[in-house]
């Protein structure tokens, strides 16, 4: 069976969001087992253990969250050459941007010579003042959409091996 690792970092709540969308629809595949695990309890063991990838996380700053970083900062040399030709894909959250940070994990994957299965996408939340970015996000339900549609068609792809 295909396994499909959901990896993602939230703080205000958008990116969680995001991520369990695309794991719930990613679940209804029944030849693909999918996991679903926060950036700070996930590592190298789960990277793998898994066949494919959906990475999740805000942009903070103009980059990825810092959580999200450090999960690929204590992963990256743990795995390097040996997830080679795994597919992924990401969503990112962002309060009016998201290029860079979708920049960064893209960077990170191709160090790690992973194949783009999915285009990955944005979800702008257009938080601008401080109030609005450091509080609780809802995300759209066409955005949701979106993340669901993500996270099944990984999961179908894996259970069919199109990747």
């Amino acid at each position: 069976m295909a396994k499909l690792l959901i990896v993602y970092f939230s703080r205000t709540g958008g990116a969680e969001q995001m991520a369990k969308a695309a794991y719930e629809a990613a679940r209804s595949e029944e030849d693909t087992e999918t996991i679903l695990k926060w950036a700070e309890d996930a590592g190298p063991d789960d990277l793998l253990n898994a066949d494919g990838y959906i990475f999740c996380a805000p942009e903070n700053l103009a980059a990825i969250a810092g959580g999200m970083k450090e999960f690929f900062d204590r992963s990256y040399y743990a795995v390097l050459g040996k997830i080679e030709g795994r597919p992924y894909a990401q969503m990112v959250c962002a309060g009016s941007d998201g290029q860079n940070a979708m920049k960064q994990t893209a960077r990170i994957a191709t160090g790690w010579r992973l194949k783009m299965a999915q285009e990955g996408f944005i979800v702008c939340t257009h938080a601008q003042g401080k109030d609005e970015i450091l509080g609780d996000k809802t995300i759209s339900d066409d955005d949701l959409a979106r993340c669901r549609e993500l996270g099944e068609a990984m999961a179908a792809g894996l259970a069919m091996g199109v990747f």
